[in-house]
């Protein structure tokens, strides 16, 4: 007696699926319709009002936004902006890389510097260096708790415009130095010890090969930092210095247009923050090269 097993069955292919016959329903999303419509609503309402409400008196805005007195506090406003930019970062590299040195000594004066500057706010800071002649009546220059062998009044040393300079770049590169460390240190170390072993020199090592890609990290909160201070420019109306909020004061303390004039300053910092924004996105873009899609 022999045991038989049924033929196995053959298996018939699959008959492909007719897509075309399948019903396609989009995905709904009413919610998100719903939130356009309320902020298109909003929006509309906001626009008019600036363009019904009489209070907003635009014919003076119009009147004062290219007034000379008002272009001129501008120029102000941006040299205090580039000057303090560039002496902030400049030595703010220099606190960045004293962090990372292997001296214990320079990272406990990079250390005490960031600590000091960021603790006291930015305020304090630029009516000390204004009342830098109160403090101190004449500097001398000689031997240490010695005799000195010559001096000078510091009474016109710092005027109100560099103490606004020294005090915005002295509160910058505390930060300015946080930042370039976060971004130096986001580099992978085995690109530095890879460069070190080809004999690449300590120097252009940082150059060439961390630098431009410490930049990536660098950038977002630098610009940041930057728009930050264009903005905080406004408290050295403190020292009376004819930068734009400043300005836009004087005037309305002249002939009481509070909102117009205030909406002049506004304007002005919207727009050349916009510039701002926009020189950002390029240098990012330039420094963003190999790295996306």
């Amino acid at each position: 007696m022999s045991l038989t097993s049924d033929p196995p069955l053959a298996r018939t292919p699959a008959e492909p699926e007719d897509y075309g016959a399948l019903k396609v329903v989009p995905v709904r999303h009413p919610w998100r319709w719903a939130a356009v419509v309320v902020t298109a609503v909003l929006l509309a309402q906001f626009a008019h009002g600036l363009a019904t409400n009489a209070g907003w008196e635009w014919e003076v805005f119009a009147e004062f936004f290219t007034a000379e007195v008002v272009l001129k506090a501008v120029w102000v406003t941006l040299q205090l902006t580039v000057y303090g930019t560039a002496l902030g970062f400049a030595l703010g590299i220099v606190l960045a890389f004293m962090r990372l040195s292997a001296s214990p000594f320079l990272k406990a004066v990079a250390f005490a510097y960031i600590w000091a500057f960021r603790s006291i706010p930015l305020i304090v800071q630029l009516l000390f260096w204004f009342n830098l002649a109160y403090l101190y009546k004449e500097l001398q220059f000689g031997i240490p708790f010695g005799p000195g062998f010559f001096s000078f009044d510091t009474m016109g040393l710092v005027g109100a415009m560099s103490a606004a300079v020294l005090g915005l770049a002295l509160h910058q590169a505390a930060y300015a130095a946080e930042i370039v460390r976060g971004g130096v240190l986001s580099v992978d170390g085995g690109q530095l010890e890879a460069a070190a072993a080809l004999g690449i020199p300590r120097l252009r090592q940082i150059r060439r090969i961390v630098l431009p890609q410490a930049m990536r990290s660098i950038l977002p909160n630098a610009a940041n930092e930057v728009i930050s201070l264009f903005k905080g420019t406004s408290i050295v109306s403190v020292m009376a210095i004819g930068e734009l909020f400043y300005q836009v004061q004087v005037i309305y303390g002249r002939n009481g247009r509070v909102v117009p004039l205030l909406m002049v300053a506004t304007a002005w910092y919207i727009l050349l923050t916009t510039a701002l924004s926009v020189i950002q996105h390029y240098v990012e873009r330039h420094f963003a090269k190999g790295s996306t899609r």
